[in-house]
């Protein structure tokens, strides 16, 4: 017996090493095969990177943005500017924290039935078609969620909603409800069983095993990916703005085509003092978290 048990010890032991060796020798084939296309095919515009012409746009580019060849005052020097678009930036916000809000509270109310140690009982609960049933119904709703870009949910959400904050903020919502969902689900399966089997076994309702027996165990991790998508969803704002779903994003494509780089570049601090102020925000809320 203990020799069986020292066998399986060095099965395993042998598996990992080789295992993550294959993994990176896979990995390091599939990039060494992809810049070898790259490389080869010529329309891919690689060759692009060693034209001089290409790096006498980008610094022409770079010196607009900076509203070099500017006769006026740019606008990221005009307070004015900074005031109006402050007003935008207020909007992306309120757009993400909606957007955020939906979309955990969402993933919050079906993490249960997407969680396979739920739906089968394994939880101490009794396995039945329908928890399973459930589980593959909304696994598949988190799929299909996710699989739809926010740029895709904007242009469907505008056809019968007008173009503003609320769109961007449902489309943002859609995208992020999957993700999130998927998440927290394999949280879930990956929890303690035995608070919820104790809770179970003492008579507790339905109720009172998720609040004192799951939630406690998945919510750190749960405020941990809501924080981290809030983060990645102001960063996508700007795309919502290609179908004028208001706050920065609409000004910032406005701006881009109508070639006025000094406003593009205040549009971008903006962004860029929202994505710090948020990471600060999630950084304290998750240090709270652990705290608490």
């Amino acid at each position: 017996m203990t020799s069986s048990g020292g066998f399986k010890k060095w099965v395993h032991s042998k598996r990992a090493p080789s295992l993550v060796k294959m993994s990176f020798v896979s990995i390091a084939a599939l990039s060494i095969l992809s810049w070898t296309i790259i490389i080869i095919e010529g329309d891919t515009g690689f060759t692009n990177l060693f034209d001089s012409k290409t790096w006498g746009n980008a610094s022409r580019f770079i010196a607009n943005m900076a509203g070099i060849h500017d006769s006026t005052t740019p606008s990221f020097l005009v307070l004015d500017r900074w005031l109006v678009t402050g007003v935008l930036a207020y909007e992306t916000l309120l757009m993400s924290i909606l957007a955020i809000f939906i979309s955990g509270f969402i993933a919050l109310a079906t993490m249960l039935p997407a969680a396979k140690n739920i739906s089968s009982g394994e939880m101490g609960g009794i396995k039945s078609t329908t928890g399973t049933v459930a589980y593959y119904i909304v696994r598949l709703a988190y799929a299909f969620s996710r699989a739809i870009p926010e740029l895709v949910w904007a242009l469907l959400i505008v056809f019968f909603l007008s173009p503003g904050v609320l769109a961007g903020a449902l489309a943002l919502a859609f995208h992020n409800f999957g993700i999130i969902g998927r998440l927290t689900a394999e949280v879930v399966e990956n929890i303690d069983p035995a608070p919820a089997r104790a809770l179970r076994t003492a008579g507790a309702s339905n109720v009172q095993i998720f609040l004192y027996g799951i939630l406690p165990q998945t919510l750190p991790q749960f405020l941990t990916y809501s924080l981290y998508r809030w983060e990645v969803v102001i960063r996508t704002t700007v795309i919502i703005g290609f179908v004028s779903a208001g706050g920065l994003g609409r000004e910032f494509i406005l701006r881009l085509n109508w070639f006025h780089y000094t406003d593009v570049t205040l549009l971008i601090l903006w962004y860029l003092i929202l994505v710090l102020c948020v990471d600060m925000i999630s950084f304290w809320l998750r240090k709270l978290t652990k705290f608490s």
